[in-house]
This record gives C-alpha cells, sequence and structure tokens, in this order.
C-alpha cells in the first residue's frame, strides 16, 4: 500500500477497557473545531495556513496536518484492492452475505465495487460440481483467506492482498451513527428464518432505515411466499447484490456529510472493535484526509458477468471469462465502462 506516515495519535489498544479507549485519545472532532475556528476567525500564522494550503486546504489539508503527512505522503500513497466480506451468524459458523472487490485511488479519487455472487464456481470441472466448490461455500468451510484470494485472483486476475471481514453488527452501528440512511426499497419484503434469528418486514418505498432495517435489506433474497425481485431488477441474489451496491453507494455519500465528520472517531472506534483485516489500520487512516473528499458520482459498480447453471446436481454461478476481462478492465483499469444491465455490466455513478 506504499509508504505512510504512520498515524500513532490515533492507534487504539483493544485490550484496554472500553472507557480508557476514548478517554486517553483526543477527539479528532475538537481538533478540527480548533483548527477551523482559527482559520475563521484569522489566528493562523501564515506558514501554518501555508502547509494547509499545500496539503490540499480545506478539510483534507487539516486532516493531513494532524495527521503528520507532507506534500510526498499522497504521491506515495498506492491504488488499494481489497475483498470485503460482510459476515453474519454465530462465531462457529458465519455466513458470506456480502462479498465484493474494491479499489480505491487517492490520487484520482475514483473506487470501484464488484459484487460476487455467492455460487461463483471455483472448482476445476463444473460436469463434476460440489457444494463445496461454490465461493461462498469455500468460505464458510474455514479455508485460509488466502485461498480464498488466490480463488479470487484467478477469476478476476487482479492481485488482491488484502481483505476486510465485517461484522453485520458494524453495520448496523454504522448506520445508526450516521442517522440513517435514505433509500428507496425496491419492493415489500417479508422473510422469518428462526434459525439464524433473522426477521425481514420491510415497506416498497422511499423512507430512512436505520441499523437494523439496514441489516434486513441488506441480507433479503425472498419472501415466505418464494417471491422475489422482479426479472428487470435481478433475481434472488442478484438482485439482492445490486441493492447492496446501492445501499453502499447511499452509505458513503451519508458519511461523508459535512454532519458526521465530527464523528470520524466514532466511525474509526466501530472498525476497531468489529472488522477483521490482514491491513495495518494506522496505514488505512493515512488515506482518510483523502478519502473526506471523494465524491460518490466517482464510483463504479458492477457483478462479476455469468450465468446460473445446474451441473452434477448443483445449482452454480459460472463466470464468463471474456465478459468478466472486459469488466475488469472497465472497473479497475480506466476503460470506458458499459451500458448497465443486470447481467454484470458496470454502471457509474457520474
Amino acid at each position: 500500500m506504499g509508504k505512510h506516515t504512520k498515524a500513532e495519535n490515533i492507534r487504539r489498544d483493544k485490550k484496554k477497557s472500553p472507557k480508557n479507549k476514548h478517554t486517553k485519545v483526543f477527539p479528532i472532532f475538537m481538533m478540527i473545531v480548533i483548527l477551523l475556528s482559527a482559520i475563521v476567525a484569522g489566528y493562523f500564522a501564515p506558514k501554518i495556513k501555508q502547509k494547509i494550503d499545500a496539503l490540499g486546504g480545506g478539510k483534507q489539508g487539516i486532516l493531513a496536518m494532524m495527521l503528520g503527512h507532507n506534500e510526498e505522503t499522497l504521491k506515495n500513497l498506492d491504488e488499494v484492492y481489497f475483498l470485503i466480506i460482510g459476515e453474519s451468524g454465530v462465531d462457529d459458523y458465519k455466513l458470506a452475505d456480502t462479498m465484493m472487490i474494491c479499489s480505491y485511488d487517492p490520487k484520482t479519487q475514483e473506487a470501484s465495487l464488484l459484487s460476487i455472487p455467492r455460487d461463483t464456481f471455483v472448482g476445476n470441472n463444473k460436469n463434476a460440481a460440489r457444494g463445496d466448490q461454490k465461493i461462498n461455500s469455500r468460505y464458510r468451510s474455514g479455508e485460509k483467506m488466502d485461498v480464498l484470494l488466490s480463488d479470487l485472483k484467478k477469476i478476476t486476475g487482479l492481485d488482491i492482498k488484502y481483505y476486510v471481514r465485517v461484522d453485520t453488527e458494524a453495520l448496523r452501528k454504522l448506520v445508526d451513527l450516521i442517522g440513517g440512511v435514505e433509500f428507496d426499497v425496491p419492493i415489500n419484503m417479508k422473510y422469518d428464518d428462526p434459525t439464524q434469528k433473522l426477521h425481514i418486514n420491510l415497506k416498497a418505498g422511499k423512507q430512512v432505515l436505520d441499523g437494523k432495517k439496514a441489516e434486513q435489506l441488506l441480507r433479503f433474497r425472498h419472501n415466505n411466499n418464494g417471491t422475489t425481485y422482479p426479472a428487470s431488477y435481478g433475481m434472488e441474489d442478484i438482485g439482492r447484490m445490486k441493492t447492496q451496491r446501492e445501499f453502499i453507494t447511499a452509505v458513503i455519500e451519508k458519511t461523508m456529510k459535512a454532519e458526521n465528520l465530527k464523528k470520524i472517531e466514532e466511525v474509526i472506534n466501530i472498525g476497531y472493535d468489529y472488522v477483521k483485516t490482514n491491513i495495518v489500520l494506522d496505514e488505512v487512516i493515512d488515506y482518510l484526509p483523502y478519502a473526506v473528499n471523494f465524491n460518490v458520482n466517482n464510483l463504479k459498480t458492477g457483478m462479476l458477468p455469468g450465468d446460473s447453471e445446474k451441473c452434477n446436481g448443483v445449482w452454480i454461478y459460472i463466470h464468463d471469462k471474456k465478459k468478466t476481462k472486459t469488466m475488469i478492465e472497465d472497473l479497475f483499469t480506466g476503460t470506458p465502462e458499459q451500458s448497465s444491465d443486470n447481467s454484470g455490466a458496470t454502471t457509474n455513478n457520474k
């Protein structure tokens, strides 16, 4: 991820009690308020003002200065690729409800999300397909994360080294922290699964979803009576992945609003408590000054192209190698994107 300035002043010691974790670190937003007040009042020394401007000015410049960045820091921040896995279930039986390959380039302020269907086939011979050769089953079976990343490299050609495993509790807490997220629920959703303690009950239409309802939205596949998303939207998992991408876009947009920037420290704390990753979090923080300027209109999204097939008595998702190559170019290498459809073509919010 390049050479980074270590943000030691924001390091969290998870062994400390929650009380100490919050009292021993000076809140970031207080520093922002003080610095902004000083700017408005005209009290900044010319050299400090000049340094902030050199680091990009505004929120970016202030945060970069507080984290000890210099004019070379951004140049040394590489575009980062990582796999996001949204987990649900109990500790010894975690399911991957969401699997997305993501990228973010702080220099160009571009980002991409590629949904991976949970039934994606990772075996060598589809005619001998088994249920444990679906990518979601591979994850559930306890394979090491490097094996999962290797599978995705074979499918996409991307050298993905990092992963982020997010518990659904993190989603609930983040959505509640930012005051809920307005979203247009595409259909009525009614589903109950007592074994997972999952109960979904949402009405179609635009509404503000809190954390609990957001989890219901993202986990929905079909109703109790078997009905699901319409074919024009994308049925079952295809529809769910489309909803997930659109909702994540809405969450990013809401999180980046000015009124939520003062909650940055609390967002970081949620990450420490509910996120498992092989990325050094102190290095992720170095991306923060530039991420606050991210425009959701620069986010490109898509789904791994392919089709569902029943092979050897097992329903699996076979990715289309030619279309996948084009998709990867569209999302991650800057080639002009294709028009959107439900077969996995990319969309750009510009």
